[in-house]
């Protein structure tokens, strides 16, 4: 009740939440203050305020709410059949265009288990497992894990666009670059290997902040852009897919990791989904 009154900071949204009559909430409250002899919040119009002492008191909540859950998990391990949640963070650009129909076959297979996804960029799934807030990640790039890593699948990235049908035309388009925000190691990547080949900037840029927004404006024909082979579709026929070589005219290729501390991948909702997702991986 303590976490989902700090996380709603209302007395009418939380007893919502809760499925209990804000009467009743109020007053449950009430007594856990009486038993902690202080003040956890400081109601308002506007709301509820915490206060210095209530900080602590729902900090602890939180730590005790989330060790309820681990506990949970475990006894349910125990059972036969496929419980528990699966804590899963993903790559945005996995999350978009592989995932789904991975997440589809496990909820058919597994409709008892439930599903807890984040996604984001790499550094932010890596803090995810640092923090324990999830059992798994799905990270691109090379990371510098130290617990269990595999390696899931390699795609090639291409300059996309619906005019240019050359890499060399690039120097001569007046046509905007459309970059999407990412990680630090593709946008790294990206640079060396554009000044590398040109040896000059962009005429003109345009940034978005979701790779589906640069896709999107690319096959519409606003611009070029450089996408990893697996945003793109058999389907998309009215583009241009230019594979980036790099000096030694070789594919430039990105690799999906599956990474986690070794004691998560014990839990049968997470085998469950690692045996699903290394099948799909195969027919790639």
């Amino acid at each position: 009740m303590l976490v989902v009154l700090a996380e709603e900071m209302n007395m009418r949204k939380a007893s919502e939440k809760l499925f209990v009559s804000q009467p009743a909430l109020s007053q449950r409250l009430q007594t856990i203050e009486k038993s902690w002899g202080t003040q956890i919040f400081l109601r308002s119009q506007k709301g509820l305020t915490t206060t210095p002492a209530g900080e602590r008191i729902i900090e602890y909540a939180k730590e005790v709410v989330e060790k309820e859950e681990i506990i949970r998990e475990e006894i349910q391990g125990l059972d036969f059949g496929i419980h528990g949640t699966l804590k899963l963070a993903c790559a945005s650009i996995i999350g978009q265009n592989w995932l789904p129909q991975i997440l589809k076959r496990y909820v058919t297979a597994y409709p008892h288990a439930k599903i807890s996804l984040l996604t984001g960029w790499s550094s932010e799934i890596l803090k995810n497992l640092y923090d324990n807030s999830v059992h798994i990640g799905i990270i691109r790039g090379n990371p510098d894990w130290k617990g269990v890593k595999e390696h899931l699948l390699t795609d090639t990235l291409y300059l996309v666009d619906t005019e240019i049908s050359k890499i060399e035309q690039v120097l001569e388009t007046e046509r905007p670059f459309i970059q999407f925000k990412s990680d630090s190691t593709y946008y790294q990547e990206i640079q060396e290997w554009w000044y590398s080949k040109f040896q000059t900037p962009p005429k003109r840029t345009i940034v978005v902040d979701q790779i589906e927004t640069c896709k999107q404006m690319t096959l519409n024909g606003i611009g070029y852009a450089i996408l990893p082979s697996i945003t793109l579709n058999k389907s998309d026929t009215n583009i241009y897919k230019i594979p980036l070589l790099n000096e030694q005219d070789e594919p430039i290729k990105r690799d999906t990791w599956l990474v986690g501390y070794e004691s998560a991948f014990e839990l049968k909702q997470v085998q469950a989904f690692v045996e699903i997702m290394k099948d799909s991986a195969k027919h790639l």
